[in-house]
C-alpha cells in the first residue's frame, strides 16, 4: 500500500472535519457532501504543501491500431 507522511494525514483530518460541519466548499464553491472528494481536495492541498503524497493515478493509455471494418472481396 502507499504511504503517506503525517502532514498529509493531519492535512485529510482537518477537511474531513470541515466536511463533517459543512465548512467545506470545491474549486467552485460549492459545498462537499461527497467523503471521496473531500479526500481528494485534502490530498490535493497535501501535494501542493510540500507532503508526501503517491502520484495521482491517470488513465492508461490504449495502444494498439484501430479496428476498422474490411470489405469482404469475393
Amino acid at each position: 500500500m502507499a504511504t503517506y507522511s503525517k502532514k498529509a494525514s493531519r492535512k485529510v483530518e482537518t477537511v474531513m472535519r470541515e466536511k463533517k460541519r459543512g465548512k467545506l466548499k470545491s474549486g467552485s464553491g460549492k459545498k462537499v457532501t461527497s467523503r471521496k472528494q473531500a479526500i481528494a481536495i485534502a490530498l490535493s492541498e497535501a501535494r501542493k504543501s510540500g507532503a508526501k503524497v503517491p502520484k495521482k493515478k491517470t488513465a492508461s493509455k490504449k495502444t494498439g491500431r484501430k479496428k476498422t471494418a474490411r470489405k469482404k472481396s469475393s
